[in-house]
């Protein structure tokens, strides 16, 4: 995205805020693509057939940006930050509905809008994950929010620093703190058997 239009960007979120639905209607194709790029980019670390399809995890995230009433947004960064938090909420959902469905019976594969696909051990990984970020979250806030936004929101460095007012070599180096964190909680973790 070019700097004329991240400022273009943040001057239709704030119009937005301030009620302008002509702003909205200018806004939503600008971020809709960035919001499918960055999904695509989660989605891509995923294995074909594991979780949620990127076009349904975009179209469920945007429902929900849209409905977000109040929102007062800072920036554009603000918005894709507020947007990596509803991708995780949106896949953490859906894993723990497929958890809850696999321990109530017939353990099958579950297609809604544009094939949207989630195997009951993406949906484990997804929980355990979710659990040790709440975790991280309790001990380092920002480390937690560093691997939500660039695993969940897909953000670069560059755009994560921006989101969180930090420099790029803060979130570098708390990704590589957080990443190791979680893997012990993980390991360790991943004897417990649900």
């Amino acid at each position: 995205m070019t700097q004329t239009s991240r400022e273009e960007v943040t001057g239709l979120l704030q119009a937005w805020s301030d009620g302008d639905q002509a702003a909205l209607d200018k806004l939503m194709p600008l971020v809709y693509a960035e919001l499918h790029r960055l999904a695509k980019r989660y989605m891509g670390r995923e294995h074909a057939g594991r979780t949620l399809q990127t076009s349904a995890l975009v179209n469920e995230a945007y429902l929900r940006l849209v409905d977000a009433h109040g929102v007062r947004w800072q920036n554009r960064a603000h918005f894709f930050a507020v947007s990596a938090q509803i991708m995780r909420r949106i896949l953490v959902d859906f894993a723990r509905t497929r958890q809850n469905l696999k321990r109530g019976g017939g353990v099958r594969q579950v297609t809604l809008d544009e094939g949207l696909v989630v195997s009951p051990e993406s949906g484990a990984d997804l929980l355990a994950l979710d659990e040790a970020l709440e975790k991280l979250a309790v001990l380092n806030p920002r480390q937690s929010r560093v691997v939500e936004l660039r695993y969940f929101g897909g953000l670069k460095e560059e755009e994560a620093a921006e989101a969180l007012n930090v420099s790029p070599r803060t979130v570098r180096h708390d990704w590589s703190l957080a990443r190791a964190w979680l893997y012990r909680e993980l390991s360790c973790g991943s004897s417990d058997d649900v």
